[in-house]
């Protein structure tokens, strides 16, 4: 029987590319978590240490059992042990009860917990912010191509080459400073307004709050959509396809829309694939600069207070979210690839 399913799928072409796919995907992760925890352990330094000295320093906590203190502490926060053991026991509590250990920064909260509060945010303000970018980007990209070398392409091109090398902390900045400080039209901290009451009150808040970051994410991310659509559909003007549907007499917008810009559509597909991938990445020193309540400034603010398992456990999220997106864009492959398919 094992052997018959053996031949089975060794006959199926997308059934090999599934399995091929999920494995690449299991290893990858094994050998990412590894490297985490290395990395992590091998770090100079002492969190515990440095945790009871911004214990002392804050609240002037000490005490004569020193060594005693530190040694419960390394057994509470997994550093027990060699590292060998300490390897052991992180990959069993994380894969078998998804525990990252307790957060040096809000000890003894566990990491996750941190985690978890602040991923809805993350995904809130980056997922919307990378949507609307790209369809913004996408719709006028495709205008710019189409139309190369009108005035609209003059005027817009030049202006997505020069912001999309801008930093997204550095137009953030520029944002605070004109909208938050010389025109006082938007805050620029916070995620909402806590005095706030009702459910409409909240969401206005919610969205006036989240305008000036969004904004920093939207304006870089539109150009970057902008210059690559634009390039795409710049390469498909003198295709036969598009020749054959003029001399059939189509209407321009309709060539437009269901020739050139769907053929080169599946591209930015899988660019915003990875992009919603990156989106726990995102962009940490936006979410710092406006106090917003995300994964980003919760990783700037644990990397300052050696909150290692949190900021690992950040890391891992991160890791986690780019190999799914990789591994779904690569099983929707086979939807749209007829080579896939017949095993080409």
């Amino acid at each position: 029987m094992r052997s018959v399913r053996s031949f089975e799928v060794a006959r199926n072409p997308v059934l090999r590319y599934v399995l091929k796919r999920v494995t690449r995907y299991v290893v990858t992760l094994f050998v990412a978590f590894t490297l985490s925890f290395l990395f992590f352990r091998l770090i100079p330094g002492s969190p515990v240490r440095a945790f009871l000295q911004s214990m002392r320093r804050q609240y002037g906590v000490y005490s004569t059992e020193r060594n005693e203190i530190i040694d419960e502490y390394n057994r509470v926060f997994g550093l027990e042990g060699d590292l060998f053991t300490q390897y052991i026991n992180y990959m069993q509590q994380l894969l078998f009860h998804g525990n990252l250990g307790p957060s040096f920064l809000n000890f003894p909260t566990p990491s996750q917990v941190l985690i978890m509060r602040a991923l809805p945010w993350t995904i809130g303000l980056l997922g919307l912010s990378t949507i609307i970018a790209w369809i913004l980007g996408n719709i006028l990209g495709s205008i710019t191509g189409w139309k190369r070398g009108s005035k609209l392409d003059n005027i817009i091109t030049p202006i997505a080459l020069f912001v999309s090398q801008i930093p997204y902390y550095l137009l953030a900045i520029v944002l605070v400073l004109v909208f938050g400080y010389a025109l006082a039209l938007l805050p620029t901290k916070g995620a909402f307004d806590p005095a706030v009451t009702g459910l409409a009150d909240y969401i206005r808040s919610l969205i006036i709050h989240g305008t000036l970051p969004a904004l920093s994410i939207v304006l870089v991310g539109v150009s970057g959509w902008i210059i690559s659509m634009r390039s795409l559909m710049v390469t498909v003007l003198g295709e036969d396809y598009i020749l054959y549907a003029y001399a059939k007499g189509l209407r321009e917008r309709k060539i437009w829309s269901r020739y050139a810009l769907r053929s080169v559509l599946l591209p930015q597909v899988t660019g915003l694939g990875m992009s919603l991938g990156f989106i726990v990445n995102g962009t940490f020193l936006v979410e710092y600069l406006f106090t917003y309540p995300g994964i980003g400034r919760l990783f700037v603010t644990a990397l300052a207070y050696l909150d290692f398992n949190t900021i690992q456990g950040v890391v891992l999220m991160s890791i986690i979210s780019v190999l799914t997106a990789t591994l779904l864009i690569d099983l929707l492959y086979p939807l749209v690839d007829p080579r896939i398919k017949s095993g080409a």
